[in-house]
């Protein structure tokens, strides 16, 4: 027999556009109650301004709203979904420091909300919101769908980041060696090319040569930008 999770999954994976893929999220969203549903990624670099992606079927006077007034910014669901995976309801205390944000969003019907925030190995973070008009989320809805919502999140994240990645973020299919990767920790400790020539017992030109392929690879243009690249994107673990 199959499950209400296996079902979804063949049906996830099976889409191959970002865009088919967010619109069977939004009916796997309904199928719990939800009228509506958001998806945003992040991709961990660059530092100062990661790129971002964002859907959703919220309406689109307030999604064009929500860009104008850089409300991303302040948002503070993806400031929770920043700092914990762990899921949480929309609530006056969480908007208590953005009250215009709350009122706008709920003139537009979206005034019950549950969200949940995900991170893959290479640093990319997905932030799944479910929303509605109204009846409030009780203790047994949770009971009942908490799991499946919080699935719901975790898979979403899996299958959008999936074909998203590649495109945004280029240098997370980057592949380095085994040495390059070791060579790329010690120089994040601090040590020069000689030392690390000492450490690993090789020249220190050979130290230079992977040093200078994991600059190219990781389109960089120097060896602290190249290990923090790397660190960033999961390489070094």
């Amino acid at each position: 027999m199959i499950t209400w999770q296996e079902d979804k999954i063949h049906a996830l994976l099976s889409i191959k556009c970002e865009h088919e893929l967010f619109k069977m999220v939004t009916s796997f969203a309904r199928d719990l109650g939800f009228d509506h549903c958001a998806y945003g990624v992040r991709m961990p670099i660059p530092l100062t301004r990661p790129k971002v992606a964002m859907f959703s079927n919220y309406p689109l006077v307030w999604q064009k709203q929500y860009e104008e007034h850089n409300y991303i910014a302040t948002d503070p669901t993806v400031q929770r979904g920043m700092h914990s995976t762990l899921p949480f309801i929309w609530s006056e205390d969480l908007f208590s420091t953005t009250h215009e944000l709350w009122e706008e969003a709920r003139s537009f019907g979206l005034e019950v909300g549950w969200a949940q925030s995900s991170r893959d190995i290479n640093g990319v973070r997905g932030l799944l919101s479910l929303a509605r008009a109204d009846t409030l989320i009780s203790d047994d809805e949770i009971q009942v769908n908490g799991c499946k919502m919080s699935w719901l999140a975790q898979l979403a994240h899996m299958t959008m980041a999936q074909r998203l990645t590649p495109k945004m973020l280029p240098e997370s299919l980057v592949q380095l060696t085994p040495r390059e990767i070791e060579v790329l920790k010690w120089t994040g400790d601090g040590k020069t090319s000689n030392e690390i020539s000492y450490i690993l017992n090789i020249s220190e030109r050979t130290v230079n040569f992977h040093i200078n392929n994991t600059i190219t690879k990781l389109n960089t243009p120097n060896k602290t930008t190249a290990v923090i690249r790397a660190a960033m994107l999961g390489l070094l673990t």
